[in-house]
Order: C-alpha cells, then sequence, then structure tokens
C-alpha cells in the first residue's frame, strides 16, 4: 500500500540513500542537497510503498512569499518531488500525487491551493501532475535555475 508520510529522524539515512535518476538531477538535485538546504517553511515527507520508502518531497508553506504568481495565502507548494530511480516505472509517482490533496486536506486543513513549478524540459514530470489533477496556468516561472518552468496549481476547495 502506498502512503504518505512526515519525515522523522529515523528516516532519514534512508532517504538519503534515495537515488535521483540522471536525467531529473538537474531539476531536482540529490536528497542530501535537498536535506542539507532545508529551511523552516518546508516539511519533508516521505512516499512509502509498504515499509519502503520509494519517494520525497517537501511541501513548502511560505511559498507564497517566495512566488509572486502565487495570490493566496493560504497556498502551499509542492517542491523537490522525486521517486527513487530504481522504483520509477512502478506508477508510486503518479499515485503518490493523487494522494495528496486528501493527506493535505486532512493534515493542514486550513490550506486551499497547492502549487508547484515544473520545467519545460521534463515532460513526464508535468504529465505526472496533470494526471493527478494538476492545472497549468498556462503562464511560465522564469527564475528556475535549469531553465523555464510551467506553474501549476490544484484547488482543494
Amino acid at each position: 500500500m502506498l502512503t504518505i508520510e512526515k519525515l522523522t529522524r529515523a528516516d532519514i539515512e534512508r532517504v538519503k540513500s534515495l537515488s535521483v535518476d540522471d536525467s531529473q538531477l538537474k531539476y531536482v538535485g540529490t536528497t542530501e542537497e535537498i536535506l542539507n538546504n532545508l529551511n523552516g517553511s518546508c516539511i519533508p515527507h516521505i512516499i512509502k510503498q509498504d515499509c519502503a520508502i520509494v519517494g520525497f518531497f517537501l511541501l513548502d508553506f511560505n511559498y507564497s512569499e517566495s512566488y509572486e504568481f502565487v495570490k493566496e495565502n493560504s497556498s502551499i507548494g509542492l517542491r523537490a518531488y522525486l521517486i527513487d530511480a530504481k522504483q520509477q516505472g512502478n506508477g508510486y509517482g503518479v499515485k503518490a500525487v493523487m494522494l495528496l490533496p486528501d493527506y493535505v486536506k486532512s493534515h493542514f486543513p486550513d490550506v486551499s491551493k497547492i502549487y508547484l513549478t515544473v520545467n519545460c524540459k521534463n515532460p513526464i514530470a508535468q504529465n505526472c501532475y496533470v494526471k493527478a489533477g494538476f492545472i497549468d496556468n498556462g503562464d511560465l516561472y522564469l527564475g528556475g535555475a535549469a531553465g523555464p518552468q510551467h506553474i501549476m496549481f490544484l484547488n482543494l476547495r
């Protein structure tokens, strides 16, 4: 069974062992880089298949302060979303994103919308988010280190 959980101290070493596919490193970085650059507004989460950690992501509660395209203070950002390179192709990416709305509603009931940006050169990730109900707002974010990014959102209310 696929589940989403907050990262605990006991999970950190297993998360650091997750591998990022070489083609995705420029978009997400390594898990160690992500964990080393955590700030207080981001809550790290894991994606588990039964007892195995197969993925990782951050929920950023100050996303509206970082990105002017976010108009609602009750919005959060989905960042650093990755599925372990050895686990890709099993459908975990789409399934976990599909679990995200109910997870956020139950754990963070004040959140009204989830935003993310996805690189224009990463159509596989963009398709994953579309399958899970995210909408491309038609605008591009041009401040990304790896080039232009689609701005996507998911309404929770």
